[in-house]
């Protein structure tokens, strides 16, 4: 083979450009926080967005060895807790557990909203259920039509409770009642735990909630499942029909919730790549799935871009829906 003499001096620089392109390959396949990391969560400990964090955590700290604390910062339909991570310096350490609510039906829905999309990067989406339409068990309903025509003789007399306004049940309540024709007051909570608290309590009739966060109760009796809100039944209660299928008026109705991970917008990429990678390393364990099985959902693997896609497929999505609904409150 014969080199030319400007081949032949092209080479040195071809030759350091490979271990150039190694050592950075390695420096983002090495990347560790060097300090203490936190998981802010925008909501009250309990429900989905809580439990994604509390098992992240440990993963990344027996990963890292350095310590993830999780943070509660509820409120605002999720937005308080968006904001701390917003205010965080965009260098990894800071994650937020997000979920529908505040990173996809909020920007439609806040008049008022402190954020926008693209200030937020999504690092790994998790996982992904129906919502549940749950009745106190005192309720004299065991399916979706009675449960309509309790609500029709009583026009506004029951309240309905979800995690917060603006997330997925309060939404999944609003579309409930209009397609249905019924009356119910909404109260919101800071987040799914105190909600259940209260509808095991009777102090609300019924609510929409994560299947994954109310699976337990609903097999210990203490409250009453008569639906889930997705196009197809669940896997994990395959014994409930979809809302769809249980009355004409409701033959479009489809939601489904989820729960990821996000960092402040400008997070480097080689902490995106590893904090991803690690994600998904915890969702393909066998303990995972099975934890994910016996909450009622299903885990969601796949790069930033992929969630990134996702996400903003939700945005589109919820814009709509709440537009053609007329809704649009402010951020309290």
């Amino acid at each position: 083979m014969t080199i030319t003499r400007r081949a032949a001096l092209a080479l040195p620089g071809a030759l350091l450009s490979a271990p150039a392109i190694l050592s950075s390959a390695r420096a983002q396949a090495d990347w560790r926080p060097g300090q203490q990391m936190r998981i802010v969560v925008p909501a009250a400990p309990a429900g989905t967005t809580d439990i994604m964090a509390r098992m992240l955590s440990p993963h990344l700290q027996a990963r890292f060895g350095t310590p993830v604390v999780v943070e509660n910062r509820s409120g605002g339909g999720g937005t308080i807790g968006t904001l701390e991570v917003l205010r965080a310096p965009a260098d990894g350490l800071t994650l937020l557990s997000g979920n529908i609510g505040p990173q996809s039906i909020a920007y439609s829905l806040f008049r008022n909203l402190q954020y926008r999309p693209e200030q937020l990067q999504p690092v790994g989406n998790m996982i992904r259920g129906p919502n549940v339409l749950l009745v106190h068990p005192s309720i004299p309903a065991t399916t979706v039509p009675e449960f309509v025509a309790h609500l029709k003789r009583n026009p506004g007399r029951l309240a309905y409770g979800s995690s917060g306004v603006g997330q997925s049940p309060h939404l999944s309540g609003v579309w409930f009642n209009q397609l249905t024709g019924t009356e119910a007051t909404h109260v919101p909570f800071r987040g799914a735990g105190p909600l259940m608290i209260d509808l095991i309590a009777g102090n609300v009739q019924f609510s929409f909630d994560n299947l994954t966060t109310s699976v337990q109760q609903i097999r210990a009796g203490q409250v009453r499942a008569l639906a889930v809100t997705s196009a197809d039944r669940s896997a994990q209660m395959p014994e409930l029909p979809a809302l769809r299928e249980t009355m004409p008026e409701l033959a479009n109705y489809d939601v489904s919730t989820w729960f990821g991970m996000f960092a402040a917008a400008g997070i480097p990429p080689a902490a995106l790549r590893t904090l991803n990678a690690e994600i998904n390393a915890l969702l393909n364990t066998e303990e995972t799935k099975a934890r994910f099985a016996q909450m009622g959902g299903v885990p969601m693997p796949g790069s930033p871009e992929d969630f990134s896609k996702f996400v903003q497929a939700e945005i589109t999505k919820w814009r709509g829906v709440i537009q053609r609904e007329g809704l649009q409150i402010d951020v309290s």
